[in-house]
């Protein structure tokens, strides 16, 4: 303030109009991402993770979050007319929905709105969803389908991606839940980047033998299936993302419930996916207290 009164009136003008450039700049820097979650039918408990998912989004101070929730299973056509959300209103789309074929023009509209460049994040059961939607299964890469449905993809020991041809090997599964070891495979992409190499999620399901299409997919992360926890032996992919058209798709099969969701690798993780899919750059840092190779960390015991 003394130096603003020495400089006068044309001083403090300037002084004034550069103030309220940085406090633009910065305004427009910190502009929330509009994000929309989409839910209302799951054969996991959506009504408890929806709002999980909703509350560590909008504590990262990234984003608003709008929620839309969808008719019940097997509701009349009437109720399903009604269903259409704006998915051009937001940045990128969550989506924590896993049951009834969308109508036609929900289909449509979102199949517009990635390729036009929009983004969508997919989250653990979300991935099950609309088998018989195939430009949706192009979205995902792999979902929850059986071993005639498309090709696996799995991580060997030394870093490889194998395929393995539809019709061979295991569907989709899942062993026993527990806390397993989530190993980072691309350290340099911007969601993983400043993540731990290997770090302990909290119990979960291990998703395993996800099939599908499967182009253009990028691995960021995977998990061990171990034979003991009814696994299949093999490393399989937990994160990964997928090109299509304009937009980027991402998914995580990691949140089967209220407790794996509170996982401080989970959260940080859909935080900068979410991110990602909508601006095409991170932000959000990766928490000093993480989980550590052999030690797991939930939101609640945070300090």
């Amino acid at each position: 303030m003394m130096n603003l009164r020495r400089l006068g009136v044309v001083g403090v003008f300037i002084g004034v109009v550069v103030s309220g450039v940085l406090i633009s700049k910065n305004a427009v820097a910190a502009d929330p991402i509009r994000v929309l979650i989409v839910d209302g039918q799951n054969n996991h408990n959506w009504k408890a993770t929806t709002p999980i998912l909703k509350d560590f989004l909008t504590k990262s101070g990234r984003f608003t979050v709008d929620v839309v929730t969808s008719p019940p299973g097997k509701s009349p056509k009437e109720a399903w007319d009604a269903f259409r959300p704006k998915f051009s209103d937001y940045a990128t789309v969550l989506s924590n929905y896993n049951g009834d074929l969308w109508p036609e023009p929900v289909q449509r509209d979102l199949e517009a709105y990635v390729s036009g460049g929009g983004g969508l994040v997919i989250v653990h059961a979300a991935n099950n969803a609309f088998p018989e939607w195939a430009e949706f299964n192009k979205m995902i890469g792999l979902g929850w389908r059986g071993a005639g449905y498309g090709n696996r993809v799995t991580v060997a020991a030394d870093g490889k991606v194998v395929e393995t041809a539809k019709g061979e090997g295991p569907g989709a599964g899942h062993g026993s839940q527990h806390d397993f070891s989530v190993v980072v495979r691309d350290r340099e992409h911007p969601v993983m980047k400043g993540i731990p190499a290997e770090w302990m999620h909290v119990k979960d399901e291990l998703y395993h033998g996800q099939r599908g299409p499967a182009a253009s997919m990028n691995i960021l992360a995977t998990a061990f299936s171990a034979k003991q926890t009814g696994g299949t032996d093999a490393h399989e992919p937990m994160v990964w993302w997928i090109p299509y058209g304009k937009g980027k798709v991402f998914t995580t099969v990691l949140g089967h419930a209220e407790y794996s969701m509170k996982c401080i690798g989970f959260q940080t993780i859909v935080n900068r996916g979410t991110e990602w899919t909508a601006t095409g750059k991170v932000t959000i840092p990766v928490p000093e207290k993480f989980p550590t190779a052999t030690e797991t960390l939930a939101a609640e015991e945070k300090k």
